[in-house]
């Protein structure tokens, strides 16, 4: 069993690789009492600034778990800043025992940094079907281990953090504006995972009280017509969702009515 959070497909389409038995944790935070039992349970997620999701935390922290492995695998794309062993000691803290923590290398989908179009043509060169095959093997044989953070991932983390204390975060409040572009389909509003996004005259209008910045509405929006209000994006006209997921895969994994 695994439950997952995905946004732009990377976190989805690895969790398909690891088991037959796939939960959307979005879908499963709206449900009241949660208790789970199976021989093994994994997590599924993306890195968000060097963190697991916050929603993910949440959904760890108000669930209960009865099975004999429990494991996580974080996917990023660029660095993972030592994200394993914070996890490790979050889940200490809520006394969660967990047997397995590894990241996985996958495309880098932060478009406030990164351009789409560019980082397809490295893609390739991160071998994702070769690592997700050695996770699985490792999962298969109930392998315990936490991934180690190496020194320049530390140093790496220690300098993003120090940044964001100096000059604030990459991103503020309104995050999009919409452009003439819009057609008004509705898509953002399907493949939000905390239901932000609604039309009003035919436009979206988000409600940022629950937004946990995942970007899956900007990027999934077939005009390019949600724009980062407060930051230039390095290619507003790139956008990505992970080739082998659908976009029906994603809303039908995030849509909460």
């Amino acid at each position: 069993m695994i439950f997952y959070f995905t946004s732009t497909g990377n976190s989805l389409y690895v969790a398909k690789h690891l088991d037959d038995e796939l939960v959307s944790i979005p879908q499963e935070l709206n449900k009241a009492n949660r208790h789970y039992k199976a021989d093994k349970i994994g997590i599924v997620c993306p890195l968000f600034e060097f963190e697991m999701p916050e929603l993910v935390k949440r959904f760890i922290r108000e669930s209960e778990f009865e099975t004999d492995y429990f494991y996580v695998v974080i996917t990023y794309g660029c660095h993972h800043g030592g994200v394993a062993e914070r996890t490790r000691d979050f889940l200490k803290s809520i006394g969660r025992d967990t047997n397995y923590i590894n990241t996985i290398i996958m495309f880098d989908n932060a478009i406030i940094v990164f351009d789409m179009d560019q980082q397809r043509s490295i893609d390739p060169e991160k071998k994702v079907d070769e690592h997700i095959a050695q996770i699985k093997a490792d999962i298969d044989a109930e392998k315990s281990f936490i991934q180690p953070a190496p020194k320049d991932e530390t140093d790496f983390y220690m300098g993003y953090t120090h940044m964001v204390k100096e000059h604030g975060p990459m991103y503020s409040f309104p995050l999009y504006r919409v452009t003439d572009a819009c057609i008004g389909c509705g898509t953002c509003t399907r493949v939000c995972p905390m239901g932000c996004v609604h039309l009003e005259d035919g436009k979206p209008v988000h409600d940022y009280t629950n937004c946990v910045n995942c970007m899956a509405c900007i990027q999934a929006c077939p005009t390019k017509a949600l724009q980062f209000a407060t930051v230039k994006e390095p290619n507003p006209n790139a956008r990505y969702r992970n080739p082998n997921i659908t976009l029906s895969e994603i809303i039908r994994a995030n849509r909460q009515n």
